[in-house]
Formats: structure tokens, C-alpha cells, sequence
């Protein structure tokens, strides 16, 4: 399974035109969580966040998230910081804490 993983992470960055997390171990936690989710839930729901356990209320919240792409052009990494700019992994970019771009009303109460 975590094959799987790595190949939709790897092939998610490449259409976007991203890099990967380059800490080792910083990115198996996340490739460990995305596994767990897909166990649990049956899609790549971001583990960073907490979800509804539904598809349909998660969808902005699916790996890549909505959020990647704004958080990565202003910030450099996604909110997870699974995903990076190259330009910030080309210039050894750690990724940093960010603001969550998901707004209240979409996490379960």
C-alpha cells in the first residue's frame, strides 16, 4: 500500500509542477497517515486535518488538497508541507508552519 502512496504523491507532484517534502522521515509520517486515512475512510483524505469521513463533505480536504496551490504560490509548501515550490526545495526550503486556508464552517463541529 505504501507503494501506492508513493506513486500518487510522486505523480500528484509531477502534474502540478512540485517537489516533495525531502525529509525522510517527516515524509513517511505524512505517507503514513495518507495510508491509514485511505484505510480507514477509502480516500486520500489530507491527514493534517480533520475530516467528516465523508468523500463527498471532504473533497476540498482529498490529497492534494484545494489548498495546495495557493498555499504553495504564497508560501512555498502546502499546509501539510508534503508538497514544495521547486523553487523552495531548490533552494533547501524547510517547510514552515502556515495558515490554514479551510475555512470554519467546513470542519465537523
Amino acid at each position: 500500500m505504501i507503494n501506492d502512496i508513493e506513486d500518487f504523491i510522486q505523480k500528484s507532484a509531477d502534474k502540478n509542477g512540485w517537489a516533495l517534502q525531502p525529509d525522510e522521515t517527516f515524509l513517511k509520517t505524512v505517507k503514513e497517515g495518507l495510508v491509514k486515512n485511505l484505510e480507514t475512510y477509502g480516500y486520500y483524505l489530507c491527514p493534517c486535518r480533520e475530516g467528516w469521513g465523508n468523500r463527498f463533505k471532504d473533497r476540498d480536504i482529498t490529497c492534494p488538497c484545494d489548498y495546495a496551490e495557493a498555499d504553495i504560490k504564497e508560501s512555498g509548501n502546502c499546509y501539510c508541507g508534503l508538497f514544495l515550490s521547486k523553487e523552495a526545495a531548490a533552494a533547501g526550503k524547510t517547510p514552515q508552519a502556515i495558515p490554514d486556508l479551510r475555512p470554519d464552517e467546513k470542519y465537523p463541529d
